[in-house]
């Protein structure tokens, strides 16, 4: 009897064995890659980064082509105008100007002899008149020769500064070809590369605040002076530049510098990568981690176009979200998820 009944109770934990639901594996701790949602520009701003130009720059070079023999000038000199910066060989020019001379007396002398002679009646008026031609044709030429002389030496055209120097002594340069850049550093400007999506957006901006990465915490005020009306042909952006009349001292030629733009129409310039998208229910969303428990959550998102290797956002975030950018598609939601700052 006792054995019937220890068989009866082996054969039910049996069958509860069987019954019972196996344990679910735990989903793996995934480390993904977040990026924080700026309330700038979820607020409606653009930010782009620039540099400090001025707003004149002249590229200096001699007007014909020659053998360099002396540069003196680098680069932050302060120049005025008229003053020398290089000068060429001008050994070849200065003999062209001397044989120009030569042949300009000569002629003058054949002109003044045929006078004489025209007034004897020795010679008629024709021939007198080739010869004033052939002397005017001469005082030209030599004046053409004296200015080639000149051009052998380079001088500034305008006070201001050389921001670069393109040519050394001992170098044969071409006729055209920059020697050095000059700028006036009275009035500098930002220049920024807008994409062709952003251009009417900053047109129609509120305002600029430009900031400079060497001195932190200042912003001056800038506005829009030039747009291009064509965009560059390698890397399909327009040129804008932004002036900043209050630039001081601690603002210098070739900084580099950042443009927050107020745009008017409350668009957003929110940019996450295309590898943090993830389509569900053919909806765009995007994962956002919850701080506290670090799980993920879904949220659908509404894009405005692709920019390069980024997706603009339009609406569905708000400042202050984590938004994983990398990793999306192994994901589920519910998820806990490690940050890699702080994986150990």
């Amino acid at each position: 009897m006792k054995l019937k009944t220890l068989g009866v109770a082996s054969l039910a934990a049996l069958l509860a064995a069987g019954c019972s639901k196996p344990e679910e594996p735990a989903q793996p701790l995934r480390t993904v890659r977040v990026m924080k949602v700026d309330g700038n520009a979820a607020a409606g701003s653009l930010s782009f980064p620039g540099e400090v130009r001025p707003r004149y720059e002249s590229r200096l070079g001699f007007r014909l082509g020659g053998k360099i023999v002396e540069r003196r000038v680098d680069v932050g000199t302060i120049v005025r105008r008229g003053q020398v910066l290089a000068r060429l060989d001008a050994q070849d020019v200065v003999l062209q100007a001397a044989q120009a001379e030569a042949s300009r007396a000569l002629a003058e002398a054949e002109a003044k002899r045929y006078r004489d002679l025209r007034a004897k009646n020795f010679v008629s008026q024709a021939v007198l008149d080739a010869r004033e031609t052939t002397l005017k044709t001469a005082e030209a030429q030599a004046g053409v020769a004296k200015n080639q002389a000149a051009y052998a030496t380079l001088v500034a055209d305008r006070d201001g500064v050389v921001t670069a120097v393109e040519a050394e002594a001992g170098q044969v340069v071409a006729a055209g070809q920059t020697v050095v850049r000059v700028a006036e550093g009275s009035e500098k400007e930002i220049v920024i590369a807008v994409p062709e999506s952003e251009v009417e957006k900053v047109r129609a901006a509120a305002g600029f605040a430009v900031s400079l990465s060497s001195v932190p915490g200042r912003v001056w005020q800038g506005r829009l002076r030039e747009l291009s009306p064509s965009a560059d042909a390698a890397t399909r952006t327009f040129a804008a530049r932004i002036s900043v009349p209050e630039a001081d001292e601690s603002v210098r030629l070739g900084m580099s510098a950042g443009v927050k733009i107020e745009v008017r129409n409350g668009s957003t310039s929110l940019r996450l990568p295309l590898s943090a998208f993830f389509t569900r229910n053919d909806r765009p969303s995007v994962w956002v981690v919850d701080p506290a428990t670090q799980a993920v959550r879904l949220v659908p998102v509404q894009t405005d176009g692709v920019v390069g290797n980024d997706m603009k956002v339009k609406s569905g975030l708000q400042s202050g979200m984590l938004v994983v950018t990398a990793g999306a598609n192994l994901l589920e939601a519910g998820q806990k998820v490690r940050l890699p700052e702080l994986a150990k």
